[in-house]
C-alpha cells in the first residue's frame, strides 16, 4: 500500500534527461553485476559449474557499466547524478533472493533470465527517448546485448554444465530439499500422527464426549507441534551437518507434527461421538499409509517395511489409547 502511494511522487522515464538516463543505467548495471556475483557466491559450494556461469555474466555486466561510464564522461563530465531504481515509477525492482541460503539453482537461473529481459526492455525504451546519436546508439547496442545475454547464458550453461554436472547438481538440490524439509517434516508427521493417538483416543473412550476429546486433541497436537519445532531448530544449526536452515527445518517439523495430530482430532467437531470416532479412525488409517508412502518415495525405504513399521507402531499406540480409555 505504501509503495503505491509513494509511486505518485516518483519520476517517470520520460522526465529524465539523457544524463540521468545514463546515470540510471550505470547504477543498474553495477547492481546487476553485484547480484550475479552474489548468485555465484551462493552457488559455489554446491553448484560450482553454475557459479562459473554467473561469474561470467557478472563480468559482462561490468563491461556494460564501463561502456556507459566512458560515454557519460565524454558527453557530460565526471559528476554522475544520483538516480536510483526506486526513484523511477514503473522501473523494475529486484527481490533480494540472492540473500537466501541455501540458494536454489533453478530460482537463480529464472531470476537471471528475468533480469536480462527487464534490462533489454529498459534500454529499448530509453533509446527511443534519446536525441543524442551517440547515446541512442549505445543504448540500442546494450538493448541488443541484454536480449542476447539470455541466449549467451543458456550457451554458457550448455558449455559449462555437462549432463554429468547437471545430474550431480540435481542430486545435490534433491538432497538439500530432503534434509531441510522432508526429513524433519516426516519426523514431525510421524510424531504428530502416532504419539497423539494414545491421548486422543484414551480421552475419547474415557469420556464418550466429542467436545472434551476435541479440546484434548487440540492441546496435544498444537503443544506437540510447538515442542517439535523448537527441538528441531535448536538441535542443529545446519552448518556442519549440511541440513540447511534451522528455522525452515523447525517450521517443517512443527507444522507437520501439528497437522499429524489435528488430522484425527478435528473429526470430533462432530457432536455425535461414534460418527466422529469412525471418521477419526479412517483419518488415522490414511495418515499412516501416507507416512509409509513418503518414507518409500523420499527416504528410499522399501514400502512393505515402511508400512509394517508405521502401521504396526500406530496400531500399538492406538490400542494403548483405547485400552486406557476403557480402563
Amino acid at each position: 500500500m505504501l509503495s503505491r502511494l509513494t509511486a505518485f511522487t516518483r519520476r517517470t522515464i520520460d522526465d529524465l534527461s539523457e544524463a540521468e538516463i545514463l546515470a540510471l543505467a550505470i547504477g543498474a548495471e553495477e547492481e546487476d553485476g553485484r547480484i550475479y556475483g552474489a548468485y555465484a557466491d551462493g552457488l559455489r559450494e554446491n553448484y560450482p559449474a553454475s557459479a562459473r556461469v554467473f561469474e561470467a555474466m557478472a563480468e559482462e555486466e561490468d563491461e556494460h557499466r564501463r561502456r556507459l561510464l566512458a560515454l557519460f564522461r565524454e558527453k557530460f563530465g565526471e559528476r554522475i547524478p544520483l538516480v536510483r531504481r526506486a526513484d523511477i515509477r514503473g522501473f523494475y525492482q529486484r527481490k533480494p533472493d540472492w540473500l537466501v541460503r541455501p540458494l536454489g539453482i533453478d530460482r537463480a537461473r529464472e531470476a537471471a533470465a528475468d533480469m536480462e529481459r527487464q534490462a533489454a526492455t529498459f534500454y529499448r525504451e530509453a533509446a527511443k527517448r534519446s536525441r543524442d546519436a551517440g547515446v541512442r546508439q549505445l543504448l540500442g547496442d546494450l538493448a541488443a546485448a541484454e536480449a542476447q545475454h539470455e541466449r549467451t547464458a543458456h550457451a554458457l550453461v550448455d558449455e559449462t554444465i555437462t549432463d554429468g554436472v547437471r545430474s550431480e547438481e540435481a542430486e545435490t538440490e534433491r538432497r538439500a530439499f530432503i534434509l531441510t524439509y522432508v526429513q524433519p517434516g516426516l519426523a514431525g508427521l510421524m510424531d504428530g500422527s502416532v504419539s497423539t493417538l494414545a491421548p486422543i483416543f484414551a480421552a475419547a473412550f474415557a469420556t464418550h464426549d466429542s467436545q472434551q476429546t476435541l479440546l484434548i486433541g487440540l492441546a496435544a497436537s498444537i503443544g506437540a507441534g510447538i515442542s517439535m519445532g523448537f527441538t528441531e531448530a535448536a538441535s542443529d544449526d545446519g552448518v556442519l551437518s549440511g541440513r540447511g536452515s534451522p528455522v525452515r527445518r523447525g517450521i517443517a517439523s512443527g507444522v507437520m507434527t501439528a497437522l499429524g495430530g489435528l488430522g484425527h482430532a478435528l473429526p470430533y467437531l462432530i457432536s455425535d461421538f461414534w460418527t466422529a470416532t469412525s471418521i477419526a479412525i479412517a483419518v488415522v488409517f490414511v495418515e499412516l499409509w501416507a507416512i509409509a508412502f513418503i518414507q518409500n518415495r523420499y527416504m528410499e525405504t522399501p514400502f512393505l517395511r515402511a508400512a509394517l513399521q508405521v502401521v504396526l507402531g500406530g496400531a500399538l499406540v492406538f490400542a494403548a489409547g483405547v485400552l486406557i480409555g476403557n480402563a
